[in-house]
């Protein structure tokens, strides 16, 4: 089995998806399926069981599955220390964040590499819908996330940005007058849920209920950000977004409402406890000595 199957089959069994699949690894669909087709052929069994609304792993698959996910690991990490070492670079450290706040927390990464030059510093955008299984499948290193996160198996190491909140609306929205949104109002209009699977973290970005119990409608269900800002414009939904976005988002067909009623977010660094290592508490480190920014 060749090492881009290796990686095919694996990305499949942790999507369960052949369109998510060939989309993260940036190949056809096509050939995600004559790939799998190729190993059970080899193997003789089905690797997975398909039909047209689901797709899950055998027995075979969850057995191969088990056996070849470290090996893979263990295999692109030592290829990859060793182009690290080729170019004089001890370490690599990646960072994964949600798409809010990207521009604001530059400070800290110079930082980090002005203290640690020999150690690379990668940051990237993690997805909307799933960041700590990026992270837990080690996609990222760290994640910057917002509070709380209250998950057994990760750290929640130093607050990197503490931002308050807005409202999202068209320009030609009944609250477009307004000078400011209460938590209340989040009861009278739809919004748009992410499926995070975690309601304890999803309720701190978007409550289920405003504080006198009424139920805030999730009209529609995405997967990136982009969606979301598009749904507002089009009058769909509103929405409330941490208030940097009206730095990144000035839409002409959007405005922005202060909502001081709702919490203000605080962003931290997420890691995986067992993956603790020394990049990653020098990072935290740096994030402690050039303090939290306040938004």
């Amino acid at each position: 089995m060749e090492l881009r199957e290796i990686e095919i089959f694996l990305t499949l069994a942790e999507e369960l998806h052949f369109g998510r699949t060939a989309e993260r690894l940036h190949i056809s669909q096509a050939l995600v399926s004559h790939s799998i087709r190729k190993q059970e052929r080899r193997i003789g069994a089905p690797l997975f069981a398909r039909t047209s609304r689901v797709v899950r792993l055998t027995e075979v698959g969850r057995q191969l599955y088990a056996d070849l996910q470290p090996v893979y690991r263990g295999l692109h990490e030592s290829l990859e220390r060793a182009r690290l070492t080729a170019r004089g670079i001890t370490a690599r450290l990646r960072v994964g964040m949600m798409p809010f706040n990207v521009q604001e927390l530059h400070h800290h990464w110079r930082a980090f590499r002005a203290a640690h030059p020999r150690w690379e510093l990668q940051v990237r955008l993690a997805r909307y819908d799933d960041p700590f299984g990026q992270l837990r499948r080690g996609d990222f290193d760290v994640l910057v996330a917002w509070l709380p996160v209250e998950e057994p198996d990760l750290t929640v190491g130093p607050t990197l940005l503490t931002d308050s909140r807005v409202l999202a609306v068209s320009e030609d929205h009944p609250l477009a007058p307004r000078g400011s949104a209460p938590i209340e109002t989040l009861g009278d209009f739809p919004v748009a849920g992410a499926k995070l699977n975690l309601d304890y973290w999803e309720d701190a970005m978007l409550p289920f209920a405003t504080r006198r119990g009424r139920p805030v409608e999730r009209l529609i269900s995405v997967t990136h950000s982009d969606d979301l800002i598009t749904a507002v414009g089009m009058g769909e939904i509103v929405m409330p977004f941490p208030s940097l976005v009206t730095r990144y988002w000035a839409a002409s067909d959007i405005r922005y409402l202060p909502m001081p009623d709702l919490p203000a977010l605080r962003y931290a660094l997420i890691w995986r406890s067992e993956a603790e290592n020394d990049a990653i508490r020098a990072l935290a480190d740096t994030v402690r000595s050039v303090g939290t920014i306040e938004c």
